[in-house]
């Protein structure tokens, strides 16, 4: 496709394709989403690396339905919970996911902070606000479009967890093997960390950022509209979402599969097992794995952090602005969108705040990729019964192949839930 003059399309090329997905997926590799994976390779060698491989394709199948909800109604999915469903659903829903993201928010602005120091030493917390403000800047005051090229670039920031692993020594052999036959103890440490590995993987606030991006992307195309309007363009967009997202989801369980292999095979093998942060985790690797392993995973905590920080406090704005109907977009200026630039401003101040106060959310991470988890469950199934309601999408309900994959996907979180449930008490 050619633009009036004669020039191709930037949208038609592979890397014009790639936007929401691609920045969704490497979002999740945030650096408390690190901590959890460090912790997982650590404490269980390479007996939880299937977990990955397991979550990839659930994951992709329900981002890939975030996706084209957003896309086919032409709204977010906190605009089509209230405009269908009942407000007290719609409400918990959005508290709840507002409560994680600022938490996610604090304990990223927090090991950012650490991962600094530890490189060039300095005022930890004030590094820590210093990179909730840069982002908060930069989310307000960068029109969406420009914005979303600089979130694109800030992907490669993963590439650091890719070249870490070329700098140890890995059994590949070894890794293949225990990859799709892996060997550890059932118990409730185990039965949890799954949990929490698929709850930092298949997070609520990827569902509603994933949603809320193609709901812009339609916007700042003059020719799209929301595709229930005009299904003839569905086929294209459904291809790019496919695209777009296999590749982003891809990204991010790659990346995720070898932050668990290096500290499997440095912080396990030294019986270092326990790790509450990713800064703790770079930290432990300087002496094991040396100091160009420790400097790229630092460096990877920050790069992913800038990354992560504007999805949450993003996916939490388009969420209330959704619930309350205000107007929200990354492209409109902050006077026209108050009431939504005011939860980005505030999630990432009382995010960058808590970490002067005696609430450690650094601990709090383990656990709140575990309630992610929990609370993923309902609103899967919501988002499955919505993609299958013409009321919502009118003739492009999802196919067959692709409802049956999301609802193994949250039959199988709510499966890995009831597991810890039950390891709790008996």
């Amino acid at each position: 496709m050619q633009t009036d003059s004669g020039r191709a399309d930037p949208s038609d090329t592979w890397l014009g394709k790639l936007g929401p997905g691609l920045i969704t997926g490497a979002a999740d590799d945030d650096p408390s989403g690190i901590a959890t994976y460090s912790q997982a390779g650590a404490q269980f060698g390479f007996g939880m690396l299937w977990t990955v491989c397991l979550t990839f394709p659930l994951m992709l199948g329900i981002q890939v339905i975030s996706a084209k909800i957003g896309r086919v109604s032409g709204h977010g999915l906190a605009t089509n919970i209230r405009r269908h469903y009942p407000k007290s659903l719609l409400y918990a829903i959005v508290s709840l996911l507002l409560l994680a993201n600022v938490i996610n928010i604090a304990a990223d602005v927090a090991a950012m902070g650490d991962a600094l120091t530890l490189i060039i030493g300095g005022p930890t917390h004030l590094y820590a606000v210093g990179f909730g403000l840069l982002s908060l800047l930069l989310q307000v005051f960068i029109p969406y479009q420009q914005y979303v090229r600089i979130l694109k670039w800030l992907t490669l920031g993963l590439l650091a967890y890719v070249a870490t692993v070329l700098t140890v020594h890995i059994p590949w052999s070894e890794v293949a093997l225990r990859t799709v036959w892996p060997q550890f103890a059932w118990s409730s440490a185990s039965v949890t960390m799954i949990v929490a590995v698929f709850g930092t993987t298949i997070s609520p606030y990827l569902f509603f950022w994933q949603a809320s991006q193609e709901v812009e992307d339609l916007q700042a195309d003059a020719s799209a509209q929301a595709l229930r309007r005009a299904p003839e363009q569905a086929p294209r967009q459904f291809q790019r979402i496919k695209m777009d997202t296999a590749i982003g989801m891809g990204f991010s369980n790659l990346v995720a599969f070898f932050i668990m292999l290096t500290t499997a095979v440095t912080l396990g093998a030294q019986g270092i097992t326990h790790i509450d942060t990713s800064a703790q985790a770079a930290s432990a690797l300087r002496p094991i794995a040396g100091e160009f392993a420790f400097a790229l995973f630092s460096l990877g905590i920050i790069g992913t952090g800038l990354l992560a920080i504007p999805v949450l406090a993003g996916s939490a704005a388009y969420a209330m602005a959704g619930a309350f109907h205000w107007k929200n977009s990354l492209e409109l200026a902050p006077r026209a969108a108050k009431k939504f630039y005011g939860i980005i401003v505030t999630a990432t101040v009382i995010g960058a705040a808590l970490c002067f106060t005696p609430l450690d959310p650094i601990k709090a991470l383990y656990w709140s990729a575990v309630i992610n988890g929990v609370i993923s469950v309902p609103i899967m199934a919501l988002m499955m019964v919505m993609a299958s309601r013409p009321a919502i999408m009118g003739t492009l309900t999802i196919s067959r192949r692709l409802r049956a994959l999301g609802w193994l996907s949250t039959i199988v979180m709510a499966t890995a839930v009831l597991a810890m449930f039950a390891t709790m008490i008996f």
